[in-house]
C-alpha cells in the first residue's frame, strides 16, 4: 500500500492548490479526483466557463447596441452560438490542462477515481496519524495511506422539491453553461451571483429573462444601497426581476414549463417559460465520502464541522472550501488549502475570513469586502460612510461605463476601514485595493492620502475615502 504525507480528495481550487503548496514544502502528496479533468466545479462548470460566456455575450451586446455610439459601424450583428460555446470550452481545456501540468511539475501523484475515507488510527493530537483512503476507479479499488487527509470535494447545486432537475427544461448552472440554443424565455429562480450572471448571459444573447427572488432584495448578501442600484441597472438591460416572490408550483411539459409564482400579498401568477434555471444555492458534496462511518461530525447545515485550523472531529482529517462554513468561493477554498498545507509543515497558516472579497460579474460588476452597512448597524458599530459615483470619473465616462458607485464604511472612532462596496466597471479588479486596506487595518485617511493615477477608475475609490471625512473633491 502506497503511503503519502497528505492525501487530498477533490482536485478543485482548494484541493489542487493545497497539493501544490504541500509539495513545495517537501510533502509527498496524492490528489484524488473522480472527474476526467482536474479543476473541480470552478474550472469545469463554474467560475471559468461562466466568465468566458459573460465576456463573449458582453462583446455581442456591445457590437449590437454600443459600437455605433463610438463611431464604429459593423453592419448586421449575428450570433454564432456554436463558436461561442467552442471558445468557452477551449478556455476550460487550456486551464484544466494547465492544472494537470502543475501536478506533474510539483510531483503530485494524481489518483483517478472516487475517493472516500476508510478506518485508521491516530493519536489524540493528530500527530503520527495514519489514515486510509479508498480510490474506486475504472480498474477497481486502490487503497493508500496518508499521515493526513484533506477533504476538498466542493459542492453541488441545490434542488427544489417543486422543481427537480431534469437537465432539459429544469436546469442547474451546469446545463445553463452549455445550452444548444438561446432559450425563448428563461425563468431564473434565485437572484444571487450565479442566477444573475447566467441570466444576463442569455438576456444579452436574446432570451427573455425573468428572475424571481424569495428575499426582499437581489444579491441578499450585498449592501442594500448597492443591491438596489444593481437591480435598476439590470432592469434597464431588459431583465425582469421580482423580489419577495417564489415558485409555488411547476408543471414540466415537453416544450417548456408552466410555473406558478407567489408574490407579495400572496398574489399568484401563471408564467409559461421555455426553461427554468434553479440557482438557489449549493450544498456540500459529502455523499460517499465515508464521513458517517468514520464519525466525522457535521453541523446543523450539513457542513463538515471543523476547528479554527480546519481539522475535523477526527484527528488527522481536515476539510476546506464549500464543505465547511463560510462563503462558497473558489478563492476562499484556495486560501484554506494553503493554510492547511502550511500548518501540516509546521508553519503558521491562517485565513482572515474578514477580508475575503465577493464578486458578482454582471454589468455593472458588484464587488465587496468587509461589513455591509446593515451588518455594521446590527453590531451596534459607530461608523462613517463615504460615497463616490463613476459619473464623476473621467475614465468611466470616456469608456461609456458611468453607472455605479463606491461606498466605504470606516469606524467612527478609529477611522479603520470596515467595509468597501463597489458597483461599477471592473469592480472585480478594483476591490483588491480594498482587500489590502482591510488586511493591513488601514484607515480611510490612509486610502485618501494614497496617490492614484489619473485618469483611472481607481480614483473613484480614493474619492469615496475622501468623502468619509467630508472632503470629496469631485462631488
Amino acid at each position: 500500500m502506497e503511503r503519502y504525507d497528505l492525501a487530498i480528495i477533490g482536485a478543485g481550487p482548494g484541493g489542487y492548490v493545497a497539493a501544490i503548496r504541500a509539495a513545495q514544502l517537501g510533502k509527498t502528496v496524492a490528489l484524488v479526483e473522480q472527474d476526467a479533468a482536474l479543476g473541480g466545479t470552478c474550472l469545469n462548470v463554474g467560475c471559468i466557463p461562466s466568465k468566458a460566456l459573460l465576456e463573449s455575450s458582453e462583446r455581442f451586446a456591445a457590437a449590437h447596441d454600443e459600437f455605433a455610439a463610438h463611431g464604429v459601424e459593423v453592419g448586421e450583428v449575428r450570433l454564432d452560438l456554436d463558436t461561442m460555446m467552442s471558445r468557452k470550452d477551449g478556455v476550460v481545456e487550456q486551464l484544466t490542462g494547465g492544472v494537470a501540468g502543475l501536478m506533474k511539475k510539483n510531483k503530485v501523484t494524481v489518483l483517478r477515481g472516487h475517493g472516500s475515507l476508510l478506518g485508521g488510527s491516530a493519536s489524540a493530537s493528530g500527530n503520527g496519524a495514519t489514515r486510509r483512503v479508498a480510490v474506486d476507479g475504472e480498474e477497481g479499488r486502490q487503497e493508500v495511506e496518508a499521515g493526513a487527509v484533506l477533504l476538498a470535494t466542493g459542492s453541488v447545486p441545490t434542488e427544489l422539491p417543486e422543481l427537480p432537475f431534469d437537465g432539459k427544461r429544469v436546469i442547474s448552472s451546469t446545463e445553463a453553461l452549455s445550452l444548444a440554443e438561446v432559450p425563448a424565455h428563461l425563468l431564473v429562480v434565485g437572484a444571487g451571483a450565479v442566477g444573475l450572471e447566467l441570466g444576463l448571459v442569455w438576456r444579452r444573447l436574446g432570451a427573455e429573462v425573468t428572475v424571481v427572488e424569495l428575499l426582499p432584495q437581489i444579491v441578499p448578501f450585498a449592501d442594500r444601497q448597492v443591491a438596489r442600484t444593481l437591480d435598476r441597472a439590470l432592469k434597464a438591460q431588459g431583465m425582469t426581476i421580482r423580489t419577495n416572490t417564489r415558485v409555488s408550483a411547476a408543471e414540466v411539459e415537453p416544450d417548456g414549463v408552466k410555473a406558478t409564482l407567489l408574490g407579495p400579498g400572496d398574489k399568484t401568477e401563471q408564467l409559461a417559460v421555455s426553461h427554468v434555471l434553479v440557482a438557489v444555492g449549493r450544498k456540500p458534496c459529502t455523499d460517499g465520502l465515508g464521513l458517517e462511518q468514520n464519525s466525522v461530525a457535521l453541523d446543523e447545515q450539513g457542513r463538515v464541522a471543523i476547528s479554527e485550523h480546519h481539522e475535523t472531529s477526527v484527528p488527522g482529517v481536515y476539510a476546506i472550501g464549500d464543505l465547511v462554513p463560510g462563503p462558497m468561493l473558489a478563492h476562499k477554498a484556495e486560501e484554506e488549502g494553503l493554510a492547511v498545507a502550511e500548518r501540516l509543515a509546521g508553519l503558521p497558516g491562517q485565513v482572515n475570513h474578514d477580508s475575503i472579497p465577493g464578486v458578482v460579474y454582471t454589468t455593472p460588476e458588484l464587488a465587496q469586502v468587509g461589513l455591509t452597512e446593515e451588518q455594521a448597524k446590527a453590531r451596534d458599530l459607530e461608523y462613517r460612510v463615504g460615497r463616490s459615483t463613476f459619473r464623476a470619473s473621467g475614465r468611466a465616462l470616456a469608456a461609456g461605463t458611468p453607472d455605479g458607485l463606491v461606498k466605504i464604511l470606516a469606524h467612527a472612532t478609529t477611522d479603520r476601514i470596515i467595509g468597501v462596496h463597489i458597483l461599477g466597471p471592473h469592480a472585480s479588479e478594483l476591490i483588491a485595493e480594498a482587500v489590502l486596506a482591510i488586511e493591513f487595518s488601514a484607515s480611510s485617511e490612509d486610502l485618501a492620502r494614497t496617490i492614484h493615477a489619473h485618469p483611472t477608475l481607481a480614483e473613484a475609490v480614493r474619492e469615496a475615502a475622501l468623502a468619509v471625512d467630508g472632503r470629496a473633491i469631485h462631488a
